[in-house]
């Protein structure tokens, strides 16, 4: 009878015995949890397509220089038809530098694709028929070149449904973690 034993999160006798999970950084993984630097991992390298995506796509649908977090700001103004605050995309999108979504929003203005208002003393920012007209653009884009592939993986949409919940359960997680690491 041959022992089970366990190297770096795999059971000898595994397809890749020794190899592990695929992580960033082996000394992290070594903890009581290599599977959250797996999904660490996982969450790094699809950050950085995703924001990779979002800019090429947007440049594939017709508007250039806008980045990632423009990109993100623009069709959060552009969801559901109604004006958002600085405070309100500022949630929706986890960003809590508030520079950075108020850059976002002066370039969006600067191109026509978002306008700027004031709700008492708050700014607000409504979707233009140019902003609209972007996000129609980038929508058909995304269909044809990611949702098209990403359905040819036959993948189960309640399976992807449910990692974007565990994705959202940790991001709280993480959130948590940070407001505490703050209070060191």
């Amino acid at each position: 009878m041959t022992e089970s034993k366990k190297v770096v999160g795999h059971e000898v006798g595994s397809p890749n015995p020794g190899i592990g999970p695929v992580v960033s950084a082996a000394h992290l993984a070594s903890g009581a949890m290599p599977e959250l630097s797996e999904m660490e991992y996982a969450l790094i390298v699809a950050s950085s397509g995703m924001q990779r995506w979002i800019v090429r796509c947007t440049n594939a649908s017709g508007l250039a220089g806008l980045t990632a977090i423009e990109v993100q700001v623009l069709h959060s103004v552009n969801h559901r038809g109604r004006e958002k605050t600085l405070a309100d995309l500022c949630l929706v999108l986890n960003i809590e530098d508030t520079h950075l979504v108020n850059y976002a929003i002066k370039k969006l203005a600067e191109q026509k694709l978002v306008k700027t208002g004031k709700r008492g003393k708050e700014k607000t920012v409504a979707i233009t028929d140019a902003g609209r007209k972007a996000c129609e653009a980038y929508h058909q884009t995304r269909e044809a070149l990611l949702v098209e592939s990403v359905l040819a993986l036959g993948l189960d949409a309640s399976e992807v449904s449910k990692a974007a919940r565990l994705l959202r359960a940790l991001s709280g997680q993480y959130d948590q973690a940070a407001r505490s690491a703050a209070s060191l």
